[in-house]
C-alpha cells in the first residue's frame, strides 16, 4: 500500500468514527463542562494582582485581609464560649472522662489536682445571632450580625511559640512562609507604592509575651515577600529616609547603578535574591513618599477618633493600629497582620483579660464598622483570635477572684468578617466544658485553606519548590470550611 492509499484508508468516514470514539466523547463532555470550547471561545481567565499565579483558581470574594492576631490565647470561656457548667461545678476535679489523655504543658507538671473554675463574668445572648457575647465584648456584641464566630478551631501546638508560628505559616518549625508572604508572592498587589504585606505591633500589657519574627518571615520564598513592619513614632519604617544631604534625586541615580550592578551579578549567578535585592530598594524609594502620607492622620475627622476609642490617638497602641490597618486598606494593601500582645494569663486573669478587652474590644468592632460604612467590608476579610484556648480547670491555686488558665489546643474560639463570609453566625461547637470540639471542628489547615479560598486560591495549588520538594501553606492537609461561606 503506497502512502497515498494509506492515507485515504485511514480518511474513511467509517475509521474516523472507529478511531476517535473517545476523543468525540471528550470533546462532548468538554462542551458540557466548559460551554464555548467547541467553538473556541475561552472563558476569559480571572486575572490576579501580578504574582505568580497570574489568574486566579476561581472568583475571589476576598480581595484583602486584615488579621487581628491575639496573641497569648485569648480564653474562649471568658469571651465567646459560653460554657454555665463550668460555674455550677466550681471547684469540682475535671472528669477523666472529659480529660482524657490530653498532653499537658510542662507548667501543670507539678500540679495534682485540677479544678474546673467558671467565667466570673456575665454572658448575654444575642437576640438574632444565637451566639454568646462576655460582658468584656460588649463593642464586639454590637457586630454581632457581621461576624461569624467560630467556637471549633483546634490545633496540636501546645506552647506559644510553635502554636503562633503553626497558624501563620503552616508548620510549628520556623522557616516556612507566612500567609501573608504567600499572598505577596501568590497574588502580588495592585498597590506598588506600599508593602503587599504590612505588620503592626501592641502591647496590651507592660510584659507581654514575645514574637518571633518567623511569624511574618517570607521563609524559604524570595525575601521581599516577608512582613515590612510599621512602627510607632517618626521613622515608621527603619532606615527609610534619606541620609542628611542626601537628596531624593541622587538617591535615584544610586539606585539606578546598583540595580545596573546587580542585573549584571544575576546574568553571572542566576541568584533570585539579588532580584529581591533590587525590588526591595525599588519599594523603599517609594515608600519615602508612601509611608508620611499613610501614617499621618491629621486627615481623620474626630468621630473616626470617637468611634475607635481615645487610644486611637495614642501612636502604636491596637487602637491607632486598627485606624492605619483601615487607611491601609483603602489603599489596597492585600494583607495587614496586627499581633496584640499580652493574651497569656497563668494567673491573675480576671484583672488581666479585663486589660486586654478593654484595649482590644471597641477598636476591633469599629474597624468592622469603619470597614461597612466605606463599602470595604464586603471584599475585606477581618480575623480576629489567638493561637490556641485555655483550659476549662485552673492553674495554681483557685479563689473566687483570683485564678489562671494553661494552655489547651483541643479548642477555642476565632472571629471573622467580611470577605466572603457568612455574616450573623456561630460555627462549630465544644462540650459542656469547652474542654473538647463535639460539633464542626475546624483544623488550622482547614482554617488557612479557607482563607486562600476566599482569595480566589485554590490551596492545593499554591506552591513554592524548595528543596526538591513542592510546598504549600497548608502542607499536606486542609479542607475548605463550606459552613462559614456567604
Amino acid at each position: 500500500m503506497t502512502d497515498l492509499q494509506r492515507a485515504h484508508y485511514f480518511a474513511t468516514r467509517r475509521e474516523f468514527l472507529k478511531t476517535t470514539t473517545k476523543g468525540l466523547g471528550a470533546l462532548a463532555l468538554g462542551g458540557l463542562l466548559q460551554p464555548g470550547l467547541l467553538s473556541g471561545q475561552q472563558p476569559a481567565p480571572i486575572v490576579g494582582g501580578g504574582g505568580a499565579l497570574g489568574a486566579l483558581h476561581h472568583a475571589p470574594k476576598a480581595k484583602r485581609i486584615i488579621y487581628l492576631f491575639q496573641s497569648g490565647a485569648p480564653s474562649q470561656i471568658e469571651t465567646f464560649d459560653y460554657k454555665p457548667l463550668l460555674n455550677e461545678r466550681w471547684g469540682e476535679e475535671i472528669p477523666d472522662s472529659v480529660r482524657g489523655n490530653q498532653r499537658l504543658s510542662g507548667m501543670l507538671a507539678s500540679q495534682s489536682s485540677f479544678p474546673l473554675v467558671g467565667s466570673p463574668f456575665a454572658f448575654h445572648r444575642h437576640p438574632k445571632t444565637g451566639g454568646y457575647f462576655s460582658s468584656l465584648m460588649p463593642y464586639t456584641a454590637q457586630v454581632a450580625e457581621d461576624i461569624c464566630v467560630i467556637n471549633s478551631m483546634y490545633t496540636e501546638a501546645i506552647n506559644h511559640e510553635p502554636a503562633v508560628i503553626f497558624l501563620q505559616t503552616g508548620s510549628q518549625q520556623v522557616g516556612r512562609p507566612s500567609i501573608g508572604s504567600w499572598m505577596s508572592y501568590g497574588l502580588g498587589s495592585s498597590n506598588e507604592n506600599l508593602p503587599a504585606f504590612v505588620v503592626l505591633l501592641s502591647k496590651g500589657k507592660p510584659d507581654p509575651q514575645n514574637l518571633n519574627m518567623q511569624a511574618w518571615s517570607s521563609g524559604f520564598l524570595p525575601s521581599h515577600h516577608q512582613g515590612v513592619q510599621f512602627r510607632n513614632g517618626a521613622d515608621p519604617v527603619l532606615y527609610l529616609g534619606n541620609p542628611s544631604g542626601i537628596t531624593r534625586d541622587r538617591r535615584r541615580r544610586e539606585l539606578d547603578v546598583i540595580a545596573a550592578l546587580d542585573k549584571e551579578q544575576q546574568k553571572h549567578w542566576g541568584d533570585s535574591e539579588i532580584d529581591s535585592k533590587i525590588n526591595q530598594y525599588e519599594m523603599a524609594y517609594r515608600m519615602q513618599a508612601s509611608v508620611p502620607e499613610i501614617t499621618d492622620f491629621s486627615d481623620e475627622p474626630d468621630y473616626i477618633f470617637d468611634l475607635y476609642g481615645p487610644e486611637a490617638r495614642v501612636p502604636g497602641t491596637f487602637a491607632a493600629n486598627c485606624l492605619l490597618a483601615r487607611r491601609l486598606a483603602e489603599r489596597d494593601v492585600p494583607f495587614v497582620q496586627l499581633y496584640h500582645m499580652g493574651w497569656d494569663q497563668h494567673g491573675n486573669l480576671p484583672r488581666d483579660i479585663q486589660m486586654l478587652t478593654k484595649s482590644s474590644d471597641q477598636a476591633s468592632a469599629a474597624l468592622v464598622k469603619d470597614l461597612k460604612q466605606r463599602g470595604l467590608l464586603e471584599d475585606t476579610l477581618v480575623i480576629w483570635g489567638g493561637e490556641f484556648g485555655r483550659t476549662s480547670f485552673s492553674q495554681g491555686k483557685l479563689t473566687k477572684t483570683n485564678f489562671g488558665r494553661d494552655h489547651h489546643p483541643r479548642c477555642f474560639s476565632v472571629w471573622m468578617a467580611g470577605g466572603g463570609v457568612k455574616p450573623g453566625t456561630v460555627y462549630g461547637k465544644t462540650d459542656d466544658f469547652s474542654y473538647n470540639v463535639v460539633e464542626d471542628g475546624v483544623h488550622v489547615h482547614d482554617f488557612q485553606a479557607t482563607i486562600l479560598h476566599l482569595l480566589g486560591v485554590d490551596h492545593e495549588r499554591l506552591t513554592f519548590k524548595h528543596q526538591g520538594r513542592r510546598y504549600r501553606l497548608t502542607d499536606v492537609h486542609g479542607h475548605v470550611v463550606r459552613g462559614i461561606l456567604s
